[in-house]
């Protein structure tokens, strides 16, 4: 088979499941290499998601390992024999991997949750907003590099999946660029917030005890909880997380600040007060 020169983060994550499989069946690398008849190196390319593998030897490395949970082994063989050309790939060596890594795990998503602190999430936000935020990057960004980062941004818009944004006061009244654009930007999230499948809520500045100003996240709902991702801003690009442990840490966070906000008819007051004042 050939070998992937860069896996996405989701070919990655199959290998990483496989792996912890293994290891929570006391196998090391070369027993599992011995059983599946191949040799050590091929196992390892499978775990670091460089090269894929069939339907029929991942039940049959699921089946070695003991792995039970049939859901859990169907979930990993669509992820190991999904063939998906998605629109971002036509960004690959133009945009940086986690960008399209990102694509990809919304694309597949049950669900999206996200965190806002400082700024609008991208998957609501105006083209006049966006741009005053790419242009704002240090080190500075190209026209060109702003432009593909616009235009990939406004490819991920097109949300399907239910998706549920909590925004602090904050990003709402930081005006990136300038009072027009604050004001269509807020516009927007009121036009957002009427559709079905987009849940926008508030998280304002006179709120007693809330302590999670640093909760930004963006939290993706995969085919079962146990692969769930949750998405953080890094230095230089997203960070996937997706441990059980954090996850879970993260799930009770999102409640917590979820509790915490205005709900939807409130924050749509909220917000449409905010754009009045400008």
């Amino acid at each position: 088979m050939v070998l992937r020169r860069e896996p996405t983060a989701r070919q990655m994550r199959l290998g990483l499941e496989l792996r912890r499989l293994r290891e929570a069946a006391g196998l090391s690398a070369v027993q599992a290499a011995g059983l599946l008849g191949v040799n050590r190196v091929h196992i390892s390319q499978i775990e670091s998601g460089v090269t894929g593998m069939s339907e029929e030897r991942l039940r049959r490395l699921a089946s070695h390992y003991a792995c039970t949970d049939e859901e859990f082994i169907d979930a990993l063989v669509a992820m190991a024999t999904d063939r998906t050309r998605g629109w971002w790939e036509e960004y690959r060596g133009l945009l940086p991997t986690s960008f399209l890594d990102l694509s990809e795990l919304e694309y597949h998503a049950r669900f999206l949750r996200h965190v806002a602190i400082l700024y609008v999430p991208g998957l609501l936000q105006t083209e006049q907003y966006s741009r005053a935020v790419f242009s704002s990057r240090l080190p500075e960004l190209t026209s060109e590099e702003i432009e593909l980062r616009i235009q990939h941004r406004r490819a991920r818009q097109a949300i399907v999946v239910p998706y549920e944004a909590v925004i602090h006061e904050a990003a709402l009244r930081i005006r990136v660029s300038d009072r027009a654009t604050a004001r269509t930007q807020l516009d927007r999230l009121l036009e957002l917030s009427e559709a079905d499948h987009i849940t926008v809520r508030v998280i304002p500045f006179d709120l007693d005890g809330f302590a999670s100003a640093s909760s930004t996240m963006t939290y993706v709902g995969g085919p079962l909880p146990k692969l769930d991702t949750v998405v953080r801003d890094a230095l230089h690009g997203a960070a996937f997380i997706d441990s059980e442990a954090q996850l879970n840490t993260y799930r009770t966070g999102f409640r917590k600040v979820e509790a915490a906000s205005l709900d939807p008819e409130q924050s749509r007051a909220f917000i449409h007060r905010l754009a009045k004042e400008l």
